[in-house]
């Protein structure tokens, strides 16, 4: 499947939260209604029945899902059948036999969010209901017993960034959009923008946010500046007079890097 989201800032939404529906949706470029961690158990079936009466963009929503083989998921579909909302995000994906278990009709987002998940994030990627994959650092970190995902400094430890590359290339390798993990320290501003700008540089297509105010943080920094934007489209207007490599402002510029300017072109809305 090609890529298919509707825009780089995606907004987790409790799904028993049906007050903060509309407000979630205004306020992103598409809004993840939670039917997982951010619900509990006992909260669930009031859950579902919130989803089933929601009144969003299909277009613009996507469901997180439990894992499959639980019981919480069977009912997850179940309530899920009754709506228009046909994306899903399925938490802790670890198997692709297992996900093509679910309906066709659905659309999907695995979550690879535990040691296997990020192992298997390549057979998980060439199923054709996936439409993009995302992975998790806090899930990641406690499936391998560990305590934390970040050092001191703020910085995800190796095994996180590693996971992150691994999921970036499986969705890469197979044309599907790549969604980074939740900054989850909602106070630093500069650390949600300076890790967003990487995502976005390094070819994720969005970066899911816990928290309002994170919206335009992941916003701006997946925007060009306005530096790059005109340097990008100098170099393509250059290409034209050229037939492979050429120096450009001192740089050798070549198909590779034609590629990375359409990307800056592309991102600021073509």
């Amino acid at each position: 499947m090609s890529v298919e989201l509707p825009g780089p800032a995606l907004l987790f939404c409790p799904a028993d939260r049906p007050d903060r529906f509309a407000k979630a949706a205004e306020r992103a470029d598409g809004v993840i209604l939670d039917l997982e961690d951010a619900v509990a158990a006992a909260d669930r079936p009031a859950a579902r029945a919130a989803l089933a009466a929601a009144d969003l963009d299909p277009d613009r929503t996507i469901v997180r899902v439990n894992p499959v083989g639980t019981a919480d998921h069977v009912a997850d579909l179940a309530a899920l059948a009754t709506t228009p909302f046909r994306t899903l995000m399925v938490a802790k994906a670890a198997s692709a036999a297992a996900l093509a278990t679910i309906d066709i009709r659905y659309r999907l987002i695995p979550l690879c969010e535990t040691a296997r998940g990020v192992i298997e994030a390549e057979s998980l990627a060439t199923l054709p209901t996936v439409i993009g994959l995302m992975w998790g650092a806090e899930d990641l970190v406690a499936s391998l017993g560990g305590t934390s995902s970040r050092a001191r400094d703020g910085r995800y430890r190796d095994v996180a960034r590693h996971s992150r590359s691994r999921v970036l290339l499986a969705a890469g390798a197979y044309g599907l959009a790549a969604v980074d993990a939740v900054h989850i320290d909602i106070d630093d501003e500069r650390g949600l923008a300076e890790e967003a700008r990487d995502a976005a540089v390094s070819g994720f297509h969005a970066t899911a946010c816990i928290h309002p105010a994170q919206v335009a943080v992941v916003r701006a920094a997946y925007a060009p500046t306005v530096e790059e934007v005109a340097r990008a489209r100098a170099v393509l207007a250059a290409a034209e007079d050229w037939a492979g490599v050429f120096a450009f402002d001192g740089a050798m510029v070549d198909e590779p890097l034609l590629r990375h300017a359409r990307a800056v072109v592309a991102r600021a809305g073509g």
